[in-house]
């Protein structure tokens, strides 16, 4: 019997252990560190918490100790892994509730570590009220800190997906939110630049001033709290400082494996390390992009969950291979939606990829579906010289998200743009039009 430590149990962890544990009963000794306090966190729902779209928080756990443990897992809560000695199979563990410090041997270990906020080292970062919203202790504390009127105004640093997700939870609570982010635009990393106008016009709508291009330099206080932030051009007043400006791989318990520029830990497509018998799967590791056919680094919870499911197939002697990703996500901020998956144009560009694009703009359902029929617009992306797509992003006030569906598996079996154009669509007025906006916007392709 082989004994398998896995070293935390969010998304990619507690898919491993779930698929060890049911897919190989009585084969293996399980054993769980995790340095959190709970597990399986959805934090993908922490603003509709904080926002009061949902109830409260309980429901946004999927699993818990307990379920680990009557499954046969040894599960070790707030037990925090300092270091993995893959050369003599062990790892250290401290014990932070009562301080001890002990070692513990394995056969195979898996990394599933997650990752780590990034803190801007400025002035006034220990303020009080300046927050991180990434666990669900920081969620509640923050909704604690809600309660209290004098919090008026919210300034939200980081104008990724969280960020934004934040602006329009802390709106929805009657705050006056700022939004900072260096970049020139919103959603930079996932949509170009009429994808991101649309959201940056959507949030203006709704009051949240937006400030891009600017950079923080310090965070003013009075008597301990925040008073307001400053950057390099402006004075912004704010009682609460909202840090979500992106994360690093949590690594620093390994040392002597290959990793990635940003210091997560390179994996083959089963999810193995450089060091034989060590596994590293969700947010401290990288994935195998279909769009590039590169190892990257993308961190999403779905590509966390899979890469557990085959970690824990590998480590118990099935050969399964990563088929790769494609990074698809979306967003849903007040009426619009967002979705995309693969590249957007910028990205290939600054790759260096010679891609071209194909714009496509109409009504989801026929003209004389009245009620309900919104205007959907599609970009997709695809390689100028063999035409296979690699990405697409889709925007409506429809729920066009499982349109995304389709070019996710597009760039998987690298299809191109022009077998697109005939690819057998449905066609039903409720739901579209007989030449919809998919098949318009490969059609109109050059």
């Amino acid at each position: 019997m082989s004994k398998i430590i896995v070293v935390g149990a969010n998304h990619a962890g507690t898919a491993c252990i779930n698929t060890i544990l049911d897919n190989y009963p009585n084969q293996n000794e399980v054993v769980v560190y995790d340095k959190n306090s709970n597990i399986s966190f959805l934090g993908c729902g922490m603003a509709l918490w904080i926002g009061k779209q949902i109830s409260g928080g309980d429901g946004l756990f999927y699993s818990n100790a307990e379920t680990l443990t009557k499954k046969g897992a040894k599960v070790y809560m707030e037990h925090e892994v300092l270091n993995v000695d893959h050369a003599n199979k062990k790892v250290r563990v401290k014990n932070l509730q009562t301080g001890e410090e002990f070692e513990d041997r394995f056969d195979k270990v898996v990394l599933a570590t997650g990752s780590r906020p990034i803190i801007p080292q400025v002035p006034g970062v220990d303020l009080q009220n300046v927050q991180l919203v990434k666990l669900y202790q920081n969620a509640k504390e923050v909704i604690e800190k809600l309660k209290n009127p004098e919090i008026k105004k919210v300034a939200v640093v980081g104008a990724g997906y969280i960020g934004v997700e934040l602006a329009e939870a802390f709106e929805r609570c009657g705050r006056e939110v700022t939004i900072i982010d260096v970049a020139p635009v919103c959603l930079g990393s996932y949509y170009d630049l009429e994808f991101a106008d649309m959201m940056k016009e959507n949030l203006a709508k709704h009051g949240i001033k937006q400030c891009y291009g600017e950079m923080v330099k310090e965070i003013e206080g009075t008597d301990g709290k925040v008073k307001a932030i400053i950057t390099d051009k402006n004075r912004y007043e704010a009682d609460m400082v909202i840090l979500c400006i992106g994360f690093r791989p949590n690594t620093s318990m390994i040392k002597d494996v290959e990793t990635f520029k940003n210091g997560a830990i390179l994996v083959d497509r089963h999810q193995e390390t450089s060091a034989k018998n060590v596994y590293a799967i969700g947010d401290c590791a990288t994935v195998y992009d279909n769009a590039t056919c590169e190892r990257q680094y993308i961190a999403l919870a779905t590509n966390a969950v899979r890469s557990g499911v085959v970690a824990a197939h590998n480590m118990c002697g099935t050969s399964l291979q990563s088929i790769g990703v494609q990074g698809s996500n979306g967003i849903s901020i007040y009426e619009l939606k967002m979705v995309s998956t693969g590249l957007s144009e910028a990205r290939a560009k600054a790759m260096g990829m010679d891609v071209k694009t194909t714009v496509f703009e109409d009504l989801q359902k026929p003209e004389f579906m009245e009620d309900e029929n919104k205007k959907v617009t599609i970009k997709i992306v695809y390689d100028a010289k063999t035409r296979v797509i690699v990405g697409a992003q889709i925007a409506s006030e429809h729920d066009v998200s499982m349109a995304i569906h389709l070019f996710s598996l597009a760039i998987q079996e690298k299809v191109t743009i022009d077998k697109l154009a005939l690819t057998d669509i449905f066609f039903l007025p409720h739901f579209n039009k007989p030449y919809n906006y998919i098949t318009m916007a490969a059609l109109t392709a050059k």
